[in-house]
């Protein structure tokens, strides 16, 4: 019996090398676990309830701490969402009831509206605070 443990761990990590997540690795370790049973007893049902108690055990106590320690890449703002925090000059004064305005954000203008409603003047310092559709929300 130890040698269908052995196909399965081995099924279970090579699952893991094309998953991006890490998850399947714990049941391979659980699969050689109850092949190690297997060499004490040829109860089936034994090695079975062993594979799913370690598995079970190591994908919830051991995946936290691994995932704690392990490097997590910082989501990296595109397109849009790439101003959020930056600052521009308004090059064209933004006007709450007319729904005018513009700023330019390094080389790009656009389209601008307040945060508060308030009118801000051409030629000031602002902040992108969100992207509503295609107008920045500043402040």
């Amino acid at each position: 019996m130890w040698q269908i443990w052995i196909i399965l761990a081995g099924i279970f990590f090579v699952i893991e090398m094309i998953t991006v997540g890490f998850l399947v690795f714990w049941f391979g370790i659980g699969a050689l676990i109850a092949m190690i049973v297997s060499f004490f007893t040829s109860n089936i049902a034994i090695q079975t309830a062993v594979f799913v108690i370690s598995s079970t055990i190591l994908l919830f106590f051991t995946r936290p701490f691994v995932n704690k320690f392990s490097k997590k890449e910082d989501e990296i703002k595109t397109n849009a969402y790439s101003i959020i925090g930056k600052r521009g000059i308004v090059i064209k004064e933004i006007n709450p009831v007319s729904g005018e305005g513009q700023v330019k954000i390094g080389s790009e203008v656009w389209s601008a509206k307040s945060k508060e409603d308030k009118k801000i003047e051409q030629g000031l310092e602002v902040e992108v605070l969100e992207i509503d559709g295609v107008k920045a929300i500043v402040k």
